[in-house]
């Protein structure tokens, strides 16, 4: 969507989704990783990491913990089903 030569983004479901697909992926691919290198390996900023985060968590498709070595980090992995 553009007004006036500014380009403004819109998530919706099928953003959210695509978003947690990559992420979804990323984590299969390494068991567990820091938000931090989440958001490096799939290229998604804050926003769309934490809505693709919370779609996937709603889901009960991953798991949520504090880095015990940085108390400031989550350490996001997949469930085992």
């Amino acid at each position: 969507m553009s007004n006036n030569n500014i380009t403004i983004s819109t998530m919706n479901v099928e953003v959210i989704g695509k978003n947690a697909g990559l992420i979804w992926q990323a984590l299969a691919a390494a068991d567990a990783m820091g938000i931090k290198q989440l958001k490096k390996v799939t290229k998604l900023k804050d926003k769309e990491t934490f809505a693709a985060l919370g779609w996937l968590a709603r889901e009960g498709k991953i798991a949520i913990n504090v880095d015990d070595e940085d108390e400031k980090e989550f350490i996001v992995s997949l469930v085992q089903e």
